[in-house]
């Protein structure tokens, strides 16, 4: 497997398709042929699930997309059970001025999910098994000056001998879900750059690099130079070296490097170049972090020497309305969110990710456990083992150059609901985790691998996740310590992946449901069936006040235990999953800490309390502006803010400062009880850092000392979006016509004419179907004209309701 990703993703000279540029500095001519070429736009497709390429020639009724693309970007999240699991093909026309008999063409996909056939000019120019991975197709021997046709069938279709698993929580989607490259060559170039930091210290490093040459039919009168620049742009290495077919350059005294870790990611530039008589024949360039990692025994995690506690998320990769085939702006996008919030770690859940976001991960200074797709189904047969073994062979060779992933994750949940008779045999499992586990450590000494809830292969790899689910699978999360510190002394290098729960955007309690005195409180594991003992996933309510007080119980442990490596929160943003038809947004995983859209729920706040340095202050909870209770009953009200000090103030009138003090809960003592008045209240915090500098947020609660009546109704309003859309708002009511504000059974929407729901979306407001949030629900509607819209909400109790909408 080509690094194709090292080769180009910086890359020194950038030329269009089949254009040379050759330029004269002090000492070389530049005549390299290297090229890389987006090709995602202006491509065709067409949903056929037929294998034969003459019954596709003959489609004429073809759609016109860009890529990245799946077929299932709403149709995995639609109302209708299942998603469709089938093939497509996708056509692609590229004009060639002239071809180069000197040069390679290649086409370079960073991900096709799940299996991919290439075919040129009605020619099989190749293939791939396993979807996020990236692969290139030779296509020289296919292409011809003038118009070339590219079509490719993907197919996501069931595939037990193909992981990740059917049966995981989470979709498979279908589709070119990633760039699309067309490159060019010498056909003696550089195929490969490996690059290694075998020895790293405060005052000096030593850098590696192997250089596969492919196509060397002769070494003479070539050579292999190197540049080495520090992150200012300053040249402080050069080395050239005689060439072979692995030709390996050693730079064993970097004096002084300026350190990669995850406040100052600092990154190196190495320019490697092919030589034939001082004329550079080709180039690539890569980045370089020098650091250096240990899990101390029974210990903490030292980054450089120091000290660090992983304060980790997960990353599923979608996103609202494009699910898998997200653009790089979105990538990027998420990953500077998990860093705002002041996260150092993320894993990679649960297969490779874009290109993008190892590149982010790099520069933003965020860790990385990169994992294999081996979820859940077992261990299968010799075709799957094949597969299997190839995909992490891929993974690590592909990534392999990136500073910032300290792991390679060999699978998750791997024994659960095996896919072949007697796949969660436990010898069976151990035999392959343990060839695994060898072959990662072979094409890798330099880091670590894990796994995580297979109890059984734990002391196989050199990272161990159990599973804690303290407050929501199981138990109390006032259980947490005491699971954690089971842990540490069981597991060696002991890291807890995995913790949190659903929540519903906008839905409140007054007393969000704990469980106390309902369910067993010592419990932390997550059992394979939730029928036999009772757990908040089950009875609780949903809401983002208990959630938020789940969080800020886990984190003022792990930000007090000096001797613990640290954890990893389940999930950043809210996924899609095929096991989950009947949450409160159909086929919608809701433990995010943002929707699916990446707006943040009030969780995200608790975590930026903890960990992040810009300081800030929020009131909980902006979703919260409607409440109702007795008059002359004091609410406790949280500010979550990482400021030293804070003021509250209700209706102008200070309530008092109060310091930061991480002992205290919730909100490290951050809470003030406010004795709302009838109507509007004003409240504001004004937080003051350490540095003296003051922040401030505010909010406005509507508070009614009258409890609404049972519902007995739904009514629908609207208002005016600046996209030009319509939000419409479904809302309980009682006898009296007020707001039901314990209201949370399921509405439906529809648009009856004169436009369309944004539907199919898994978001609050992007579901035809959702569950109330204090007796109210809301869809963006996007209209068609001129024409009148009228919209519908039903549900199981009351008679439908109609809003007309004139434009």
């Amino acid at each position: 497997m080509k690094n194709y990703y090292s080769s180009f993703k910086y890359p020194l000279i950038h030329i269009a398709l089949l254009l040379c540029i050759s330029f004269v500095n002090a000492q070389t001519l530049t005549d390299s042929h290297r090229s890389k070429l987006n090709i995602n736009n202006d491509w065709l497709y067409v949903e056929n699930d037929s294998n034969s390429l003459s019954d596709v020639q003959n489609i004429k009724n073809w759609t016109a997309v860009h890529l990245p693309h799946t077929w299932n970007n709403e149709d995995a999240t639609d109302l209708e059970p299942g998603y469709r699991r089938s093939g497509s093909w996708y056509k692609k026309n590229i004009e060639m001025a002239v071809i180069d008999k000197n040069l390679l063409y290649q086409l370079y996909f960073e991900g096709s999910n799940i299996t991919t056939k290439v075919y040129v000019n009605g020619k099989d120019a190749g293939g791939h098994i396993g979807g996020y991975i990236g692969f290139t197709i030779d296509i020289t021997k296919y292409i011809k000056s003038g118009n070339n046709e590219v079509l490719v069938r993907v197919d996501n279709s069931y595939a037990p001998e193909i992981i990740p698993s059917q049966k995981s929580d989470f979709f498979i989607f279908g589709g070119i879900t990633r760039d699309v490259w067309l490159l060019t060559m010498e056909r003696t170039h550089i195929g490969n750059l490996k690059i290694t930091t075998p020895n790293v210290s405060a005052n000096k490093a030593s850098l590696k690099i192997t250089a596969t040459i492919e196509n060397l039919n002769t070494s003479n009168g070539f050579q292999l130079k190197a540049t080495l620049k520090n992150p200012e742009g300053k040249v402080v290495a050069t080395k050239t070296s005689k060439v072979s077919a692995h030709t390996e350059i050693l730079f064993p005294e970097i004096k002084n490097p300026q350190l990669w870790d995850t406040k100052t990611p600092h990154l190196y530039a190495i320019t490697v170049s092919l030589m034939e008589n001082k004329s550079v024949k080709d180039e690539m360039e890569d980045k370089v972090g020098f650091r250096w990692f240990e899990f101390k025994h029974y210990g903490p995690f030292y980054l450089n020497g120091k000290r660090l506690l992983l304060r980790g998320t997960h990353r599923h990769e979608e996103h609202a309305g494009v699910g898998a085939a997200m653009s790089n702006k979105q990538h990027r996008a998420d990953m500077e969110s998990i860093k705002e919030m002041g996260a150092n770690f993320v894993r990679l859940a649960h297969y490779p990710q874009d290109p993008e976001i190892y590149k982010a991960c790099d520069e933003l200074g965020l860790l990385v456990w990169d994992e294999l797709p081996w979820s859940r189904g077992g261990v299968g047969n010799d075709v799957w083992k094949t597969n299997t073994k190839n995909m992490l062979s891929e993974m690590i060779h592909q990534n392999y150059n990136h500073p910032s992933i300290i792991i390679w994750s060999l699978g998750n949940e791997m024994y659960w609901l095996p896919d072949f008779e007697d796949g969660d045999n436990t010898e069976k499992m151990n035999a392959f985790l343990t060839e695994l586990n060898d072959m990662a450590h072979q094409l890798d000494p330099s880091r670590k691998t894990a796994i995580r809830k297979y109890y059984e292969g734990a002391t196989i790899v050199d990272v161990f996740s159990p599973s804690i689910w303290s407050g929501w699978y199981s138990g109390s999360y006032k259980s947490y310590q005491k699971a954690i510190d089971t842990y540490k002394k069981e597991y060696k290098h002991f890291i807890h992946a995995e913790y949190g729960g659903s929540s519903q955007v906008g839905r409140h309690s007054e007393n969000p449901i704990t469980g106390e005195g309902q369910i067993q409180s010592d419990g932390w594991e997550e059992a394979i069936v939730q029928t036999d003992v009772a757990n908040i996933a089950q009875i609780g309510d949903w809401s983002e006040n208990y959630i938020v007080d789940l969080f800020d119980w886990y984190l003022r442990i792990s930000e007090s235990d000096s001797t613990f490596v640290g954890n990893i929160q389940w999930a950043f943003k809210d996924f899609g999953t095929p096991l989950r038809p009947e949450n409160d947004i159909p086929y919608m995983n809701q433990k995010g800490l943002m929707d699916r859209n990446g707006k943040p729920k009030d969780a995200y706040y608790v975590f930026k309390s903890y960990w992040a340095e810009k300081p800030f202050a929020y009131i909980e909870s902006h979703t919260w502006t409607e409440r109702e209770g007795p008059q002359d009953t004091p609410r406790t009200i949280s500010v979550y803010s990482n400021c030293n000090k804070v003021t509250f103030y209700h209706n102008g009138k200070s309530l008092g400062e109060k310091q930061k003090d991480m002992s205290k809960f919730p909100a490290s003592g951050l809470t003030w009880d406010v004795n709302f008045l009838e109507g509007k209240n004003n409240l504001v915090a004004v937080g003051v850092s350490k540095a003296g500098e003051k922040v401030s947020d505010t909010l406005v609660v509507n508070y009614r000392y009258k409890k609404n009546a049972a519902a007995n109704d739904l009514t629908l309003s609207y208002k005016k979006l600046d996209n030009g859309h319509y939000l419409v708002t479904a809302t309980a009511v009682d006898k009296n016509n007020m707001r039901c504000l314990d209201y949370e059974d399921r509405v439906y929407f529809q648009c009856l004419s004169g436009g369309e729901t944004l539907k199919n979306q898994g978001t609050p407001t992007g579901s035809e179907s959702i569950k109330m949030a204090n007796g109210q629900a809301s869809i963006e509607v996007i209209p068609n004209g001129t024409q009148k819209m009228v919209m519908m909400v039903i549900n199981q109790s009351f008679k439908g309701t109609y809003l007309t909408i004139n434009p």
